[in-house]
């Protein structure tokens, strides 16, 4: 951020108020957006992330600040589109899981496959919100005893086995894994520079880590092109007549923002004036049902 305002000769208060704005109009747009989805198998994963201090160190801060501590993604991916069909940030504990996997639910229009890992808080959360309408597995990992030179470091002990286990319904158990998941995860580390370990440019506000998760998931599957698909993950789930590119996402968005804002935009890109943009910088439109997921064996994969 202040990267930004540096090479944009702008003041830091906007370039974080065009931050909270963008997160805001996100979340919104991805709410709105994916509803109704048809899909087969979904893995739940959870990224662990912090803000203002680890939480071994919060109680030593100088200025203390609201959700410090661990900060924990949950996200959800349909395993064949790679769509991001629901994400929430919150803490690691029960309550929290019960509100993700309500929100992923209510999101999803058909019977599923779901996996998850050994996570105890998953169990009374998929029973809650799906009952008996699921065919349900966990994959537990094993893990080897830490050696000593690997102590204190962030990387878990070495993963010498995994035991899956069927919960609910009747679950494809080749089919029971995380993997999608969490290689997501991987890339959602990389690109988010607050998820960097090691560094100090970890969220030193919870709601700003809030709100650059929701910019990445409408980027993730609205924007960036799956290789092995060919097409974003909302193209590759959604019937499709054709692209339209992110000059029309940001039209929705820009006439309610401030001056301010507007300017800091153009300033960043000043190809948003044209009636252009380049071709990596791409989403689709939904044509059938523009504010719902429907599968479609017309396709374009």
């Amino acid at each position: 951020m202040r990267s930004i305002s540096r090479l944009t000769d702008t003041s830091i208060n906007t370039v974080s108020k065009l931050l909270e704005d963008a997160g805001r109009f996100c979340a919104g747009f991805h709410d709105a957006k994916v509803r109704g989805v048809n899909a087969r198998r979904v893995q739940v994963d959870e990224i662990w992330s912090f803000t203002g201090a680890k939480q071994k160190n919060v109680a030593a801060m100088k200025k203390p600040v609201d959700g410090a501590g661990d900060t924990w993604t949950w996200t959800a991916i349909e395993a064949d589109t790679k769509l991001l069909i629901s994400h929430f940030v919150g803490g690691r504990d029960g309550k929290c899981a019960k509100w993700f996997i309500e929100d992923m639910a209510s999101r999803i229009a058909n019977r599923i496959q779901l996996t998850s890992d050994g996570h105890k808080a998953y169990l009374e959360a998929v029973e809650g919100s799906f009952g008996a309408d699921v065919d349900y597995a966990m994959l537990n990992k094993i893990y080897g005893a830490s050696p000593e030179s690997a102590k204190g470091r962030c990387s878990p002990a070495e993963c010498v086995g995994c035991r899956k286990e069927k919960i609910e319904g009747s679950p494809d158990m080749k089919h029971v894994s995380t993997s999608y998941a969490e290689r997501a995860n991987l890339t959602m580390r990389m690109h988010n520079r607050r998820f960097t370990r090691l560094t100090n440019a970890f969220s030193k506000k919870f709601e700003n880590h809030a709100h650059m998760v929701a910019i990445y998931a409408v980027w993730h599957n609205w924007i960036r092109i799956r290789k092995t698909l060919r097409v974003t993950p909302a193209m590759a789930l959604a019937c499709l007549r054709r692209l339209w590119i992110g000059l029309q996402l940001w039209k929705r968005w820009m006439p309610t923002r401030e001056p301010q804002s507007t300017d800091l935009i153009k300033r960043l890109s000043p190809q948003f004036q044209t009636e252009t943009l380049p071709g990596w910088w791409t989403c689709c439109q939904l044509c059938a049902a523009p504010s719902t997921f429907q599968s479609c064996s017309s396709a374009t994969r």
